[in-house]
């Protein structure tokens, strides 16, 4: 099926669905599907053949494939979600990635998102964000921690990022608790004394206390010295 397209229509939309069927791993549906725990339909189509669709319908006018609004699948959020991010416009990618957000119902759907393109506007993705982190929706939350990776290398952040995910330390969502573990965990790499402040300072459930440091003990990016010394914050 040739990709790249001037305006994408319904039956283009139509073709494509079938298009993407023809890729589909039977023997893997079953256990993709309990791996995400979606009520969305899976294909199992590998991630590299999703990338490449993407990239090709890239090349054309992708927003018209946006707004066909194709979601059968998972497959067709993951290929959303790399589409979203070629766009260039700040204002035009919120409301496409709010309007995504919205229908999010597992954590692959939320960490595909590569908030690549965005890293120029990283304080109107911060905004973005604490907008997102609001939210009563636990996967549109999880994708406003997500975005906050985009900081972990940038210490004039800290502070900021930190008040953020204090507001989540009443959160039950086990989702959440563990991308914020994930993120403490990054901080640890990346700004090693301030990802332990965080461990300490108190602005953690004890759930994601515990995570990010079973997290950060799996990683060959943590020595092996500090994998011990982590062990001081377990609750």
């Amino acid at each position: 099926m040739e990709l790249i397209k001037n305006v994408w229509t319904k039956e283009d939309g139509d073709e494509f669905i079938k298009y993407l069927r023809t890729f589909e791993k039977a023997e893997r549906v079953e256990w993709t599907k309990n791996l995400l725990k979606t009520d969305y339909d899976v294909l199992a189509v590998p991630a590299p053949k999703l990338k490449v669709m993407a990239k090709e319908i890239a090349k054309g006018n992708f927003i018209s494939f946006l707004d066909l609004k194709l979601d059968a699948y998972y497959e067709n959020t993951a290929i959303n979600a790399l589409l979203i991010d070629k766009i260039k416009d700040f204002n035009t990618y919120a409301d496409y990635l709010r309007r995504y957000a919205e229908i999010a119902d597992n954590w692959a759907t939320c960490d595909v998102l590569p908030f690549k393109n965005t890293k120029r506007d990283k304080e109107k993705l911060f905004e973005l964000s604490h907008e997102f982190i609001k939210s009563p929706k636990p996967f549109m939350r999880r994708i406003g921690v997500d975005m906050l990776f985009t900081y972990t290398e940038d210490a004039s952040y800290n502070e900021r990022v930190r008040d953020l995910i204090k507001t989540l330390k009443s959160d039950g969502e086990y989702y959440v608790n563990m991308c914020v573990a994930w993120l403490v965990a990054e901080y640890v790499v990346k700004q090693r004394d301030y990802g332990i402040y965080m461990l300490a300072s108190g602005i953690l459930n004890d759930f994601t206390i515990n995570k990010a440091i079973s997290k950060c003990r799996d990683s060959y990016r943590v020595s092996q010295d500090d994998k011990e010394f982590l062990l001081k914050y377990k609750v």
